[in-house]
């Protein structure tokens, strides 16, 4: 038993991950690379190799003749009977063939092929891993910045964040572990390009299903996300169990679970809402947490009219209009969103309708906000300082 080779091969296979199988199939061509390398041809040269044990024979197969020509593949009648007499014209021989007789040039040749095949393994096995993770997320350490971009330790290949997959304003210490969301994996003749992003949607999508069991296991669906990365992201979830509540689930106890993605995220704000096959209910619900009077929605043209008090008008539009445009890329529709007094004007409320509401909606709206407040908590923006966060966006706007 070549028990050296052996166990170099066991090592390498734990290592590197590469089987043993491969490693020998590299062993063979090298071996025979060698023999064309050092005799000029392979035509007659044979090698059996032992799987199991790594003993191999390698020998050449020579006819025997009377006058030999071609001395890799004849063999005379008076050598032949040195080795065995009952060898006759026209019989094979087989001529062992000592690897130690090769020269230095077709040795280093024979090792150079192994390593290269090694490397090719290595890669490819880097590759396969990676690829099966494509679409997902993985744990990275910081190295270092590279410019404006950053590179990224993944544990057995490295990736680079560049500068439009980053967030604004977040910054990377060397050593500091992070989320990344696997874009894309490419195969090329460096070993694998690995695309990682920290803006995209996805990302906060695999953070859910890792955190909230709900969803990983598919009781809790999440049907669509928005996100301007480093702002907010608005989710619409939906339960396939009646007596799972999908806000609650993903919200967790105390905010137990979304703070962890937030946390995850840098401060980024998480809004998440009940999904509804009625557009209309799910655009007043993208929209949280203004309050909305109606909502008129064109399903084939993809458009909706949405009316909000006036005083919710800014809470609705929210910042730079950031609140009305999650909601339309969340729901995929146009939203047009006006107050009492412009509705009035356009004629798609009765003009007297502010003195029919009056002294009645206000009530209506506490009651609803307080029914709202205990059955779907984290419609409304998690956090707790709400209440200067839309101070915020109205002074905002009104200025």
């Amino acid at each position: 038993m070549n028990t050296e080779l052996l166990e170099a091969l066991n090592i390498l296979e734990k290592e590197k991950d590469i089987s043993k199988e491969t490693l020998l199939d590299a062993i063979e061509n090298s071996l025979m690379n060698a023999c064309k390398n050092h005799f000029g041809k392979t035509d007659n040269i044979k090698l059996i190799m032992n799987k199991e044990t790594c003993e191999y024979q390698l020998y050449a197969e020579k006819t025997v003749v009377e006058e030999v020509e071609d001395k890799l593949e004849q063999i005379s009648l008076e050598d032949a009977k040195e080795i065995d007499s009952k060898f006759e014209l026209g019989d094979i021989v087989h001529i062992p063939i000592e690897s130690k007789s090769f020269g230095r040039i077709a040795t280093q040749n024979a090792k150079n092929l192994i390593l290269q095949k090694i490397r090719e393994e290595e890669r490819k096995v880097v590759y396969n891993q990676y690829f099966e993770k494509e679409k997902d997320i993985v744990t990275g350490i910081v190295q270092r910045y590279v410019g404006k971009n950053v590179s990224i330790n993944l544990g057995k290949a490295d990736a680079m964040l560049t500068e439009n997959e980053q967030v604004k304003g977040e910054v990377f210490k060397p050593t500091e572990r992070i989320k990344l969301y696997i874009v894309e994996v490419k195969n090329t003749t460096k070993g694998p390009k690995i695309l990682v992003s920290r803006t995209h949607p996805e990302l906060v999508k695999r953070l859910f299903e890792s955190e909230v069991t709900e969803v990983k296991d598919g009781i809790v669906e999440i049907k669509s996300i928005a996100r301007e990365a480093g702002s907010r992201t608005k989710i619409a979830v939906w339960s396939n169990d009646p007596d799972v509540d999908p806000v609650g689930a993903c919200v967790g106890m105390n905010g137990a679970r979304v703070n962890a993605i937030v946390n995850e995220l840098r401060g980024e704000k998480i809004d998440i809402i009940n999904w509804s096959d009625n557009p209309a209910i799910l655009i007043e619900n993208a929209l949280s947490p203004a309050k909305v009077i109606s909502v008129m929605a064109d399903p084939d043209e993809k458009t909706a009219s949405v009316i909000v008090p006036d005083y919710q008008l800014s809470l609705a539009i929210g910042k730079e209009g950031q609140n009305a445009r999650l909601a339309a890329r969340l729901t995929g529709y146009k939203i047009d969103i006006k107050n009492e007094t412009q509705a009035i004007e356009s004629g798609e409320l009765p003009e007297n309708y502010m003195e029919l509401s009056e002294g009645v909606y206000e009530e209506e709206y506490d009651d609803d906000a307080e029914e709202f407040d205990v059955e779907n908590t984290a419609d409304a923006e998690y956090d707790d300082d709400d209440a200067e966060i839309t101070f915020d966006e109205v002074e905002d706007t009104e200025e």
